[in-house]
């Protein structure tokens, strides 16, 4: 996992800070911005698990927080549902500027229904998914049904959500009132994913029916059975993350991995000039990704070209050590081989300054699990010499290149 935090400013001219979830073996194919619940921030856990799944498949996720929560600048008592859209559409600017204009848009209950307004607003959201969203912003005030009358009359209340006390103004609640989500949903025209429990307490499933029958196709209902607002319980989320991934890919405009051509050869390796060393490579019928350590001036995306060798030899010779002990009735529970490469002087260099005078050495260990005696043990010591690459490196090997057409 690769995260970056990431600080942008509001139209207020506020500091808002986000995290910033990057896939660990490529660049994102895409990008989404994620809009927290009401009162929530950016590190609730099922927040984290969703980006976490999504940058797995490919995402780089923006998750950040609303004005006046977690880490960002304002007073929440001066925020109101238009500053939170107002925000999302911050975030989108911030990341066309500095990495590639988002596409996906996700939001959590009313960051749902902000996640919808903003999408009405960023021309280049592709699609939209809401996760427990009212279908009416207004659907926050049974939040602050016992203290409505007090916020009428004074124009502010103190009141406790979730276990924390927050301020509500008048504003707050009169902003509320304006705003038409299922007008904003009919006249949308973009993806739509509504995801949604029916066991929800908190927002319940008519939202989501309502949601579903304002908006024009596409659009799909995903039903979270057994899942509680917030997504507590772990695989819930993971489940939501997969999922959106999943149905992203439909709408999404992106490439998938580099299709390399077919070749009389077993392994092909393709690299583009902007790619640095992360060189895509088609191994019979497997794609794989190899690179350099970053303190080499690689992205780390694969293995390295040597550490590819060295896997070669630890596999083959796992290989090679159970084939041989099977053949002989030898019961192997577990075979380990750990094999690292560095260049060392030769023994008998002359002049050991020399760069030719340093030879390749690959140093292997090798740990069988299993009841044999120290002559069987041995005897294994031996056949591990003889596994196919092992004859490969310590021989003399040809290589015959040729230009294609």
């Amino acid at each position: 996992m690769n995260l970056q935090k990431v600080i942008f400013k509001n139209k207020k001219g506020q500091t808002l800070v986000g995290t910033l979830e990057l896939p660990a073996n490529q660049h994102p194919h895409s990008y989404a911005i994620f809009a927290h619940c009401f009162t929530c921030n950016k590190n609730l856990t099922a927040i984290k698990n969703i980006g976490r799944t999504l940058s797995a498949n490919g995402f780089g996720v923006l998750r950040f927080d609303f004005t006046g929560l977690g880490e960002s600048e304002g007073e929440f008592s001066d925020a109101n549902f238009s500053g939170n859209v107002e925000d999302l559409i911050a975030a989108s600017d911030y990341l066309t500027s500095n990495y590639q204009a988002p596409t996906l848009l996700i939001g959590h209950s009313l960051g749902g229904a902000a996640a919808i307004f903003a999408a009405a607003k960023i021309d280049s959201i592709q699609a939209i998914t809401t996760i427990a969203a009212p279908s009416d912003p207004e659907h926050v005030k049974h939040l602050l049904r016992s203290s409505i009358e007090e916020i009428e009359q004074n124009g502010k209340a103190r009141v406790n959500i979730g276990g924390r006390d927050f301020t509500i103004k008048k504003q707050f609640l009169d902003d509320l009132e304006q705003k038409s989500l299922l007008t904003t949903v009919k006249n949308l025209r973009k993806p739509l994913l509504i995801m949604h429990s029916p066991l929800d307490r908190i927002v319940g499933i008519k939202n989501a029916e309502e949601i579903y029958k304002a908006a024009h196709h596409p659009k799909s209902f995903i039903s979270l059975d057994g899942a509680d607002h917030l997504l507590m319980n772990k695989k819930d989320s993971i489940y939501v993350g997969e999922v959106i991934s999943g149905w992203a890919r439909r709408y999404l405009k992106f490439d998938d991995a580099v299709q390399l051509p077919n070749t009389k050869h077993h392994v092909v390796a393709s690299l583009d000039f902007d790619d640095g060393f992360t060189t895509q490579m088609k191994v019979g019928n497997h794609t794989i990704i190899a690179d350099e350590p970053l303190n080499f001036g690689g992205n780390d995306f694969g293995s390295s070209p040597y550490d590819l060798i060295s896997a070669s030899l630890s596999a083959c010779t796992a290989m090679t050590l159970q084939m041989y002990s099977k053949r002989k009735n030898w019961h192997i529970e577990n075979v380990e081989v750990h094999t690292s490469h560095r260049k060392i002087h030769a023994l008998d260099c002359e002049d050991c300054e020399s760069s030719t005078s340093k030879v390749d050495t690959f140093e292997r260990q090798i740990k069988i699990t299993g009841n044999f005696d120290d002559k069987q043990l041995k005897r294994l010591l031996q056949i591990a010499d003889k596994c196919p690459v092992h004859k490969t490196l310590s021989g003399e090997a040809q290589i015959i290149s040729e230009l294609l057409p």
